[in-house]
Parts: structure tokens; sequence; C-alpha cells
């Protein structure tokens, strides 16, 4: 393909390199408007600038993609709810042997959910965790973040579900999950092997002594409860509303005296419910034995009238209880209360309070088992090659289905950003593309990198990874993805899928070079910075004396594995 008109060709250049820079660097100080607005300004300037047509930029969205990462996203969502990531990280200090063996944990265990729930998700839920249980058991914070980074990339590159450019990869190259599956599952296992020897070779003097201060803070066991680390909620939204519901209203001044079912009460506070079925079951449940066993008096109240108004009416009895900092107040309790039969009252109360909470508990262990059947149904289906986009749509609105609520709430923690995001991207480099610009590019190494020798594969592997920490692997993706498939076409059918696969593994494996590289890498940096209590800040040099070695020997031997496929 030869090059477009000059004008088309510089204004296409200047629409890309806009896109570029705000998707690279989002809060640029001249125009801090983030990476989705970026995207769909990169887009818009292509329409413009007349590089194409609306027509045309509408038919470069590509809609599979899209359905398949939504798809994916609300099965996340669901199995997060289902306290999946729970037990993943319960796993990290079950039976734990010492520091190398929790760093050993990390890598597999973040691998393993990058591969199935992506490497995304499992960073936003897992980086403040292993913060806690890091600080908990007087160790450095860096060895275990690094890992969570890395491990969760490498093994992202397992499954086409696994992160945005495999979905890219799988959609666009026919290859089924199965076949995906077996060709990079190998490949994985050695990378994060040798990725975990890397890290216990470069950190082996800071696992092997306990700290008791870095930097003039204390990593004693006191920071963090035992209790605290094992009930710890992933959700982000929760991390942000972790203040105390447990505060008084203005109008009581003394402590007040609680009873054994407040106890209950605050047990039921802690807990996460799955559904705003299950929020009203248990306000039911409370208010039905709020007369028998929730009872505070309040000894001083605000003012003289409502002191007055007491003496008059007899002792005020108030009933608490919350869920999601939801209180429902039950004031003035009928005089039967303190009769002669209020013991068979207590009794009938307490049995249906036992009742109501064990038909609850039913329900969320039945929600629960059909969420994990239902992803496992979704699993088996893409195994059985079955489209990857349709199938995911179908286990998200089973799911959906399933919760008996209002999707609302659950649609509502979609990444809408990132389908923008995707979409003017699918313009923007679409546009760029008919510049003529990459294939003019391209031309010029296709010669050397064909992958039917070790030279080639050698050059192509390392064309792949500096662009995806220049250009994002993503676009790199894009732009490199049937370029690289024709030149193995061109050899064989089989080395036209052995391309798609290298592509696929050395793109991801490449976002562990820099701190930049991957949107995993930097949302364990800003969950870590923004820890309450246990915040530390991943700097961009720390992160790369380890990426560089790490990146290039596990992009060496992962290669070795999948040109063998």
């Amino acid at each position: 393909m030869v090059l477009a008109s000059t004008p088309k060709v510089v204004l296409g250049c200047v629409a890309f390199t806009i896109f570029w820079v705000l998707a690279v660097f989002p809060s640029v100080p001249f125009m801090p408007i983030g990476r989705t607005a970026g995207s769909l300004l990169g887009a818009m300037l292509m329409v413009l600038f007349r590089v194409m047509t609306p027509e045309e930029a509408y038919a470069a969205i590509d809609l599979p993609i899209l359905g398949l990462l939504f798809g994916t996203m609300v099965v996340s969502i669901f199995l997060e709810r289902a306290d999946m990531f729970k037990y993943l990280g319960n796993m990290l200090s079950w039976k734990s042997r010492g520091s190398k063996d929790l760093l050993f944990r990390v890598c597999v265990v973040s691998a393993v959910a990058s591969a199935l729930f992506t490497n995304d998700t499992t960073c936003v839920v897992l980086t403040e965790f292993i913060l806690k249980v890091a600080r908990q058991n007087n160790l450095p914070p860096q060895p275990f973040l690094l890992a969570l980074a890395s491990s969760s990339n490498i093994g992202s590159a397992a499954t086409p579900i696994g992160n945005p450019q495999n979905l890219v990869i799988a959609v666009e190259s026919g290859i089924t999950f199965g076949q995906f599956l077996i060709g990079v599952f190998p490949a994985m296992l050695v990378g994060i092997f040798a990725n975990t020897c890397i890290l216990l070779c470069y950190f082996w003097r800071y696992l092997s002594v306990e700290r008791d201060h870095e930097g003039g803070m204390s990593f004693g066991p006191e920071v963090v409860a035992d209790e605290e680390v094992t009930s710890h909620r992933f959700t982000p939204a929760r991390m942000s509303h972790a203040s105390s519901v447990n505060g008084d209203s203005d109008c009581i001044s003394e402590p007040i005296r609680r009873s054994e079912s407040m106890n209950r009460a605050d047990a039921l506070r802690s807990r996460s419910y799955n559904s705003e079925g299950d929020i009203q079951v248990a306000i039911r449940s409370l208010r039905a034995s709020s007369l028998s066993r929730e009872m505070v008096e309040v000894s001083t109240v605000c003012g003289d009238r409502r002191a007055a108004a007491d003496e008059q009416t007899g002792p005020r009895k108030i009933t608490r209880s919350t869920s999601h900092q939801r209180s429902v107040i039950i004031e003035d309790a009928p005089d039967h209360a303190h009769g002669n039969g209020i013991g068979g009252l207590f009794d009938g109360e307490k049995e249906k309070d036992e009742e109501v909470s064990k038909k609850r508990r039913w329900k969320v262990v039945v929600w629960k088992y059909a969420v994990y059947l239902t992803t496992l149904g979704m699993l088996a289906a893409l195994l059985l090659g079955l489209n990857m986009s349709w199938t995911a749509i179908t286990a998200a609105l089973i799911l959906l289905a399933l919760d008996f609520t209002d999707a609302q709430a659950c649609l509502e923690k979609v990444s809408y950003s990132l389908l923008i995001f995707f979409c003017g991207m699918f313009i923007t480099v679409d546009g760029f593309n008919r510049t003529g610009i990459p294939n003019t590019l391209w031309e010029l190494v296709e010669p050397y990198s064909r992958i039917d020798s070790p030279k080639g594969v050698a050059l192509l592997a390392v064309v792949i990874l500096v662009l995806s920490n220049v250009a994002s692997n993503v676009p790199t993706v894009l732009l490199l993805g049937t370029r690289v498939a024709a030149s193995a076409a061109a050899i064989s059918p089989a080395s036209e899928k052995k391309a798609w696969l290298i592509l696929a593994w050395v793109s991801t494996v490449a976002g562990n070079l820099t701190l930049l590289g991957s949107a995993a890498n930097l949302i364990v940096c800003e969950q870590a910075r923004r820890a309450q209590f246990f915040g530390y800040n991943l700097t961009f040099w720390s992160h790369l004396r380890f990426g560089v070695p790490s990146t290039i020997i596990v992009t060496a031997i992962g290669l070795l594995i999948v040109i063998s496929y």
C-alpha cells in the first residue's frame, strides 16, 4: 500500500499523535482529559480531517470485541460479589510458611486469577489485601507488589479473556479458546516459574530478614489484626466507604448499653450482602426481634424539651440495625412488652429470627453456587469453540437473571469508559492505517522478521516489545496483527496461527518492562499509593530495575515454547 496524499498523511499523524500522548500520559498539563476522552478526540479528528468518512469510522468499531469485553466484565463483577476473590486472597495467608512461600503464592494466585478474570480486575481486588498481609508479617511491600503486577501480566497471556489485546487477537485470528490455551499456557507456566525465581533472587536478602522499620514506619503485627485481614472486602467501592457506621446520633451524649443481639447486629453490619433483597431480609429479621432482644435505653438526650417528653411517655426504646450503613429505628415500644407473657414472646420471636436467618444463608449459598456453575459453563463453552463474544454475553445475562433484582446496581460497575476508549481507539488506529505509514514501515522490516528463522523471530519480538511500550499493547496488536499474520501465512497456515500466538505472548509480557507498559502496573501503583494506613509508593525506577531483566528472560523462554507449538 502506497502512502496517501500528503495532507491526509500529515493530518492523520497529528490525530494519532494526540491520541497516543493522551493514552500514554492521560494527565498532561495542557490537556488533562484522560485516556477515554483522548481516544474519542483522536477518532473525531480522523473524521474532521477527512482521513476517513463517518461510515468508515463506524465500520472500524469491532462489536464482537466490545461484546466479549462487556460480558467478561459482568461475569467478573458477579464473581467478586460471590466472594471468589476473597477465597483467592485467603489462599495467600492460609498456612503460610514464610515470606518466600508468600511470594510464591502471590505469583501463582495472581497468574491463575488473571487468566480467568483479566489482569486488571485481579490487580484491583488483590493489591490492598497483599499490602495488609505484607505489613502484618513485617515484610517489605515492594517484592509482593511487583509479583502481583508482573505475574498478572504473564498469567493473562494464557487465555483470550485474560487481557484486552488477547481479546482482539482471538477475534481477529479466529483461533478458538482451546487452541489459544494449548499454544500459550505452557509458556505461561514456565514464565511464572522464571519470574518467581527472578523475584526470589532479586529480593532474597529482603525476604530473609524481618524488618521492624522502613522509612520510620512500623510494620509490626499490631498494624493489622488477623480478623481484619481475613475479613477484608475487595470491592473498590467498599474500600472507599470503610468508615464506621457505629457512631451515635448527636442527641446521645453518653455510652449506651448493648445487649447480646446488638453484637449480632454488628456482625451483620460487617457482612456484605449480595443483593438488595438480602439487605431487606436482614432488616426484616432484625425488626422482628427488636421488641425482644435489641433494646437501648437512652440516658441523656439533647434538650430539656426532649427530656420532658420522655418523662411523660416513659422510657424510649430504640432498636438499631444496619446493613451497608442503613438503619431501621423503632421507637416507643408498646407497653405490653413488659407483661407477664414476655417469655413466650421472646421464644417465638427467637424462632422466627433463626428461621429467617437460616433461609437467608441458604439463599446466599445457592446464589454463590449458581454464579460459580454459570462461570464454569461459560469456560466450558469457550473450550468447545463456541462464539466467544456471545458466550460471554449469554453468561452475563444468565447471572443478571439469577440475581432476581434490578440489574442497574450491577451494570453501574461495568467500566463503560473502557468500552468507549476501545471505540475511539478502533477508529483512530484504522484512520492511521489509512495513511499508509504503518504499511510502509512494515515493508521495511518484514523481510527480516519472518518467523521461519530464529533471527526473524527475535527481530519481530523486539519490534513488538518496543512498540508495546511506546504505543501500548492494544494499539500495537491492532497495527501489527494483520500484517504479521499475512507475512506468516505466506509460509504456511500453521505459521499464521503461530504468528498470532507470538504476538499475544510478547505484547502481553512486554507490559512488565516499565511501569507505564501495562494498565495492570498502573493499577497496582495507584491502589498501593492510595491504600489507607498501608500505603506504599512503587516508583518508576524501582519497577524498571526489576522489569527489564524479568521481561527479557521471560519473553525469551516463552518464545522458545510458543514457536515449538
